[in-house]
């Protein structure tokens, strides 16, 4: 008889598994779990941008509208994201003792439970996966030594540089939408200097109390999503929460918050999360594009200040309260006005 999709994770899927992943995928009942997140809808359409045409208009209304928006003809090989989706599977296969060890390196790290390193969130996310710097990773060819990783560093250079292009060209047609100062442009984005996470998210046998991501919104100028098959993705509009389909050979852009700083609100950075999957594991690939520490962001409607200032406000709230406040901090309040 043919095995079911929700047949048990092989042995050696579960030795892959961090060790609180198993203890909550045990059939035998521990802590009660979390209050079950709210379910998304149903799905979304999104805009649809093509790269090789890019319509102003069109790109300015799914930012105010949206916050997100999907791409097409990015020009990105569909055999590339097949390969480093390949490795990506095949690196985070390896056992949890053996990832934990090969990573703890400079120039990639291994997370599990939240992607933001020794900070520790309040909600524990259902996901693991790689942080890479892609400038670091680059200039330090010495940081990871084991069998493969030489693949994986050039497919994920070259995929980077992709990135780069595409956060460069989308980002430059926002800045004339938005009537951006020329010479702040190089300030606002470092699309060299991005940051690539791979996620995997595990399938989880109690999928309705967990989520694979936490409802929050990106800390970039914007962020690129290349999701697989799985699904997963979803966001919050008009107090409800919908799903962003995975649709074959594109990608979804996200605005952070950084740039809904420096639209002045006029662009918004989307609430989304990740709803965790009980037949399936997700991979996704995902590229952040930040400012440089420098940058000052100043607008209308918030107190100036430089990302480095961002970064470290949100660092101090997470520890305080285990989630990030985010734009808020630096809103002007009414009788400051």
């Amino acid at each position: 008889m043919a095995s079911s999709e929700q047949d048990p994770a092989p042995a050696h899927e579960l030795v892959s598994y961090p060790p609180f992943f198993l203890r909550c995928n045990a059939t035998a009942a521990g802590a009660p779990p979390p209050p079950p997140p709210p379910r998304a809808i149903s799905p979304v359409d999104v805009v649809a941008i093509d790269l090789q045409r890019l319509d102003a208009a069109a790109l300015g209304e799914a930012c105010r509208e949206w916050g997100l928006f999907r791409l097409v003809n990015h020009g990105i090989p569909e055999v590339l994201k097949a390969e480093i989706e390949a490795e990506a599977r095949r690196l985070l296969a390896l056992p949890f003792d053996a990832k934990a060890a090969r990573f703890a390196c400079p120039g990639i790290d291994y997370f599990w439970g939240t992607p933001a390193g020794n900070l520790r969130l309040k909600e524990l996310n259902w996901v693991e996966g790689l942080h890479i710097p892609l400038a670091h990773l680059r200039s330090d060819s010495s940081a990871v030594d084991f069998d493969g990783f030489e693949t994986f560093r050039n497919l994920v250079d070259e995929y980077g540089r992709h990135m780069a292009r595409i956060a460069r060209t989308i980002f430059d047609a926002i800045a004339v939408n938005l009537n951006l100062d020329s010479k702040m442009l190089s300030s606002y984005l470092l699309e060299h200097d991005g940051t690539f996470r791979i996620y995997r998210y595990p399938k989880c046998a109690n999928a309705d109390d967990y989520l694979a991501m936490e409802a929050h919104t990106d800390s970039s100028i914007l962020s690129i999503v290349n999701q697989d098959g799985v699904g997963g993705l979803q966001i919050r509009r008009n107090d409800g929460w919908f799903d962003i389909e995975p649709i074959s050979n594109t990608l979804i852009i996200n605005l952070g918050d950084i740039m809904q700083a420096i639209s002045n609100d006029e662009y918004m950075s989307v609430e989304h999360r990740v709803s965790v999957n009980e037949s399936k594991a997700r991979v996704s690939l995902c590229y952040f594009g930040f400012p440089t520490d420098s940058c000052s962001i100043s607008s209308s409607g918030y107190r100036k200040f430089t990302y480095k200032e961002f970064k470290m406000q949100m660092q101090e709230d997470i520890k305080a309260f285990g989630s990030k406040v985010g734009l808020k901090r630096f809103k002007i309040d009414a009788q400051d006005a």
